[in-house]
């Protein structure tokens, strides 16, 4: 299906795979800088919603209404794109060529993939099956958010249980912000005392760059929080209302007892790119780090979650990817060399409780890479509110029209 009013093409200039937060912000761009792109640039995603996903934090901790993450697909395609609301099959780089669910295809002078990461809801024994009763919750479930919160106001008393899994995840800072949001909750209810709040995590630590690392451990021991790592949750039992983790450690099985349980499942990349001549050896996009070029087909970007990308999978990240990739196919294009390079950049506003936020800015060497004049890895109320209120509105207006 074409955006209304369209004419239906089978061969474009540059086609994108993917109508998320990447997809899009590299059309606007290209759409903007190239005149000579007008209907020349194609988007493939079979999805007729796209959403604002780093809301569900605090949809699922009761401070923002989910319908406010989400918009059909057709208004957020950028004008001058071409929208085909069908699934990839197929790859075939050697010819330039996609193949969508209908057995039809598509050819490309350049190729943009922009698939995502894909979430695996089966890979955790009796998730799928018990996700929005009995108390077990995932913020990563557009259906299900809503119960992650009444779960919370809900529970007076007992263990609640958040976990991270041993997998690459969408915002790597997820599975312990709605921690930190229900922990201030219990308190704020009067029902702390009688709660205990542990986070069952496969990392090595709280974080991965050591300045917020520091930060966010006096964090939890300030909200007495039982941090386990090296953990990785294999099984629910929801009738027994037990969570089985592996020690990564010692491979040895451990059970938990809890009250409710907020679960980050498994994620992997999607299966059409994974078997694809596109990917390396973990499924991924095969690009270079710094131009985001495919390192075997010149004439294929990756972008985004699907990538990799050897820094954490952010909205913010695809950010500072985007300009990149739309400079890079634009050079190509025209048969310039490519001067745009991505650092790594990635940001994790970690919400900390209520009106409470820690913004980790980093690169590739994991380093703190901050845009603000203050010590960032510090808890600010300024921070929640650029969370809650400005980066929406930089998200729909800014980024997906391309221009930030």
């Amino acid at each position: 299906m074409q955006k209304e009013g369209r004419s239906v093409k089978n061969s474009f200039k540059v086609v994108i795979v993917g109508g998320g937060t990447a997809g899009i912000s590299v059309a606007a761009r290209l759409l903007r800088k190239s005149q000579s792109l007008n209907h020349e640039v194609a988007i493939i995603d079979p999805a007729s919603k796209h959403y604002y996903q780093p809301l569900w934090t605090l949809v699922g901790g009761g401070a923002a209404k989910k319908e406010d993450s989400e918009r059909s697909m057709d208004s957020i395609i950028p004008e001058g794109a071409e929208w085909i609301q069908q699934p990839v099959l197929e790859f075939k780089p050697e010819q330039n060529e996609v193949t969508l669910g209908d057995q039809t295809s598509v050819t490309y002078d350049y190729l943009v993939v922009a698939g995502g990461i894909e979430i695996n809801w089966g890979a955790i024994k009796g998730l799928k099956e018990a996700l929005g009763t009995k108390s077990v919750c995932s913020n990563y479930s557009f259906e299900h958010v809503d119960y992650t919160w009444e779960t919370i106001r809900n529970l007076k008393s007992g263990t609640a249980l958040f976990t991270h899994p041993n997998s690459p995840v969408k915002c790597g800072g997820a599975p312990q912000k709605i921690m930190h949001i229900a922990e201030d909750y219990f308190r704020k209810a009067g029902v702390r005392q009688n709660m205990k709040v542990v986070f069952g995590s496969a990392n090595p630590a709280i974080f991965d760059v050591l300045k917020y690392r520091e930060a966010l451990e006096k964090v939890v021991e300030r909200k007495q929080i039982d941090t386990r790592f090296r953990r990785n949750l294999i099984e629910i039992k929801a009738d027994e209302k037990i969570a089985i983790f592996d020690n990564l450690d010692t491979g040895a099985k451990e059970e938990v007892k809890y009250d409710m349980i907020h679960v980050t499942p498994y994620m992997n990349a999607p299966k059409f790119i994974a078997n694809s001549p596109l990917a390396d050896q973990n499924g991924w996009v095969d690009v270079d780090m710094y131009t985001l070029q495919h390192k075997k087909y010149t004439n294929v970007f990756g972008i985004g979650d699907c990538a990799n990308l050897p820094t954490s999978k952010t909205g913010a990240a695809i950010r500072k990817q985007a300009p990149v990739v739309a400079e890079n196919v634009l050079a190509c294009m025209r048969n310039q060399t490519m001067d745009k390079t991505y650092n790594g950049y990635s940001s994790c506003p970690i919400v900390t409780g209520y009106n409470k936020l820690i913004l980790a800015e980093f690169d590739y060497t994991k380093e703190p890479a901050e845009s603000m004049p203050f010590n960032q890895a510090v808890e600010r109320t300024s921070m929640y509110m650029l969370k809650k209120d400005l980066l929406p509105i930089m998200y729909w207006d800014g980024m997906l029209k391309g221009t930030m």
